[in-house]
């Protein structure tokens, strides 16, 4: 046993470092081929099986100072323990794990990539050691069967590359324990191998994935839909061992979520990624059921993921492949899981959903002795909630054509997501404007709020352009006007309500433009081009806060005392964030029928050599990301230019940063020495005394003109700055051209505003 764990130990050494192997690959078979023996399918050495495949008489592979192996055989005649046994079958398969993957890795040497392709075949072919591994999901050693179920993956993996005959064994396997639902462990390392066999297809750098991927789903195309019929068909109160329901649900949830994703990114067809969205209703289903919360959580994140296009981002350990044009095949399949969505809700879905429970931490759900729990709301169940009904609603409307049934549905169901977050939200939502609650609920999760901001502004436009071709806005402009805010979707109000959270900081909105973390590229473009054609309504809101703000009393100096500083002046500004009963005298004009919310980015696209990516990867349809931030994992497997790629775009993003804060410091000083006016003013001079007076004391006429109307166009007009100074230095990294243009129109007609103050 000593000679042989030796021998095993050097070869995984070499392995491990990509060395070429010198012997004759029969030879490492000897060492590699593990053994199963009939009593609980315990494990036993390649020396115990070496009769039975001829072997044991060649010589061996590796010279490492010990007795031949002909005197290994006497060594394992001793009484030796079962975890010695235990411990050689967890380096063979760990030797095969290595190698498997230096094969598929482009940076395995040619020749010494070879030689572990030769002895994986011979493995495969004469060892059958695939049927072994699949014999090893019967033994109770749980670290065993994960290992066999890694190294299986892998081989599986290895076949459909090499254009190998798919193991028989493994396809009878599946059928018969994914045929019907079953309690068993064998069901959860089938679902566990096949879900990994397509994150390795995702992993891989060829050009051949969808091929692979269609070569494997045609095998089990029936068998998904089978199981996935036979799984949401169980009574959970019935189930003996609840345990293992929810751990085979866990397991196929992320089979079918990678199944999603591969149709979305890999264009293929196949029923088994299309049965969540043929069949929405089974999945609905689980939140009713009397299940652990987590569980609900997974679900109901699962369903955001598919709503946003967002399915297969954390379970691919590699880059994402960038998502496909547009499939009306999807569309069709994504507005029949909103529908499903919008009809479970209607029949009380929200009312069935406990937020409260047990939260899960790192330490576990259990509260320790002396410790006094506090009940609160499980906020990423709000956040995903909200999420999916406000993406339900925008795809719904995108194929809706009837502007009255929109205007019923909206109502409907907003009234229904507000009553559901009123009792979580502290303070309560007594909402003098309801469009708080956006902020309220996401105000933790920056690329969850802007995803419900864009949606919420695709509901205001879509449902606009609806009522302008049926109706004239004008006649009811009033109640229009007040519709938006009763049912908390008016665009201004929840863009206000977020330039208050990051505390009108330019600097954060420079962030979000030069990352691909979230949609903000795409929501602030599409509101800059509402903006310029809605600006009374935006100024007239703009005042409404100011004025409600006074009414109630409520100074930002005593709620949020990080934004009183006006960051260019060191000056204390009055400002007013708190949204009003109602907006009134509002006479803007509506008119965007032609603003199309399928091209949400043509206005800053350029053609030029420098041309900005289309859109952030967070896009359903986005083509590239605009900063290519990869995860730390795939840091091991790509290439060194790749690398050097990305720490120059980190280093480009860090400096822009820089840039920027250095020069909002160097304004700063400059102005507090100076009295002089900025050369471009913001707001006009005969207000510029009132900077200097606190909040309780500026003056109500002050107030109005400059309050939070002079911090947003402040905020724009740094923003403008800040792209245009690292434009000049080439550290913007796409062509903001476009953008510019944009944020300069915003600047001419505020400044006419100010000018007729």
């Amino acid at each position: 046993m000593k000679v042989f764990c030796e021998v095993l130990e050097q070869l995984y050494k070499k392995v491990l470092l990509g060395v070429t192997l010198e012997n004759d690959s029969h030879d490492y078979i000897f060492y590699l081929n593990p053994g199963v023996s009939d009593q609980d399918c315990s494990t036993a050495t390649s020396l115990e099986w070496a009769n039975t495949y001829g072997i044991q008489g060649r010589h061996q592979p590796i010279s490492v100072g010990v007795a031949p192996i002909a005197v290994a055989p006497a060594c394992l005649k001793t009484n030796s323990r079962m975890s010695s046994s235990r411990e050689v079958m967890l380096l063979q398969l760990t030797v095969i794990k290595v190698m498997t993957t230096r094969i598929l890795s482009v940076k395995t040497e040619f020749h010494a990539k070879e030689k572990y392709r030769d002895i994986i075949k011979i493995l495969l072919q004469s060892a059958k050691v695939d049927s072994k591994l699949i014999y090893m999901f019967q033994n109770s050693d749980k670290l065993l069967c994960h290992m066999a179920a890694q190294c299986l993956a892998l081989l599986l993996y290895f076949q459909l590359r090499e254009k190998i005959t798919l193991s028989n064994s493994w396809i009878a396997f599946c059928q018969k324990n994914l045929s019907e639902y079953s309690e068993s462990n064998k069901a959860i390392y089938c679902l566990w191998t096949l879900t990994a066999i397509i994150k390795e297809i995702f992993k891989d750098s060829c050009s051949q994935k969808t091929e692979i991927l269609k070569q494997f789903l045609t095998h089990f195309d029936t068998i998904f839909e089978v199981f996935y019929n036979s799984l949401f068909s169980q009574h959970f109160e019935n189930c003996q061992d609840t345990s293992k329901i929810v751990n085979i649900l866990m397991c196929f949830l992320e089979l079918l979520e990678l199944l999603i994703a591969s149709r979305i990114y890999l264009k293929l067809h196949f029923t088994c990624q299309r049965i969540l969205f043929l069949k929405p209703s089974c999945m609905l289903e689980v939140i009713t059921w009397p299940i652990q919360a987590f569980v609900k959580r997974k679900v109901i994140i699962f369903l955001k993921k598919c709503l946003l296009f967002k399915v297969g981002e954390d379970l691919c350990r590699g880059s994402v492949p960038p998502l496909m044009p547009p499939d009306r095949h999807v569309a069709m399949d994504m507005l029949a899981l909103a529908n499903a969505v919008l009809q479970a809700v209607n029949s009380g879905l929200l009312k069935t959903l406990s937020v409260y429970g047990k939260h899960s931490f790192f330490g576990g759900d259990e509260v320790q002795p002396g410790c006094e729990h506090i009940a609160s709301p499980d906020h990423v169940i709000l956040r995903a909630a909200s999420l999916v009904i406000m993406k339900s609603l925008e795809i719904k409307f995108q194929n809706c054509s009837s502007a009255s049934e929109m205007k019923v549905d909206l109502q409907r169901f907003m009234s229904e997501l507000l009553t559901f977050l009123k009792p979580h939200l502290q303070p309560s939502l007594q909402l003098r404007n309801p469009c708080k609650w956006l902020s309220r609920v996401f105000i933790e999760q920056d690329d969850d709020m802007l995803e419900a901001a864009k949606a919420s502004l695709g509901i205001y436009l879509t449902l606009t352009r609806g009522c302008e071709a049926t109706e004239s806005l004008t006649q009811g402009k009033e109640m229009w006007d007040h519709h938006t805010h009763e049912n908390g979707y008016n665009p201004h109000c929840i863009f206000l309500f977020f330039l208050k959270n990051i505390g009108f900081d330019s600097t954060v909105l420079l962030d979000f433009l030069i990352s691909s973390e979230t949609c903000f590229l795409e929501y602030f473009v599409r509101y800059l081009k509402l903006l310029q054609k809605d600006w009374d309504n935006f100024f007239t809101i703009c005042n409404n806060f100011d004025a409600t703000e006074s009414k109630y009393d409520i100074s930002i100096c005593d709620c949020v005392p990080s934004l009183v500083q006006d960051q260019s002046t060191n000056r204390t500004i009055p400002h007013h964030l708190t949204a009003p009963h109602s907006h009134i005298d509002v006479c803007a004009q509506h008119s965007w029928a032609s603003d199309a919310p399928s091209e949400p980015l043509k206005a800053v696209m350029s053609k030029g050599t420098d041309t900005m990516c289309t859109s952030s990867l967070s896009s359903p349809w986005a083509s590239q990301s605009l900063v290519d931030y990869d995860s730390s994992d795939d840091s091991e497997v790509e290439s060194t230019d790749q690398c050097l790629a990305n720490s120059k775009q980190t280093c480009l993003h860090q400096q822009a940063t820089k840039e920027i804060q250095d020069a909002a410091r160097t304004s700063r000083d400059k102005e507090e020495f100076s009295l002089e006016p900025p050369s471009r003013p913001l707001f006009l001079k005969e207000f510029d005394t009132a900077f200097s007076f606190d909040c309780e004391v500026a003056p109500n006429d002050v107030i109005s003109e400059v309050g939070i109307f002079y911090r947003i166009v402040k905020c724009f007009q740094e923003l403008q700055d800040a792209i245009c100074r690292l434009q000049k230095k080439n550290l913007f990294p796409y062509n903001p051209t476009a953008l510019l243009k944009l944020l300069k129109y915003i600047e001419v007609i505020s400044n006419k505003t100010m000018n007729t103050l």
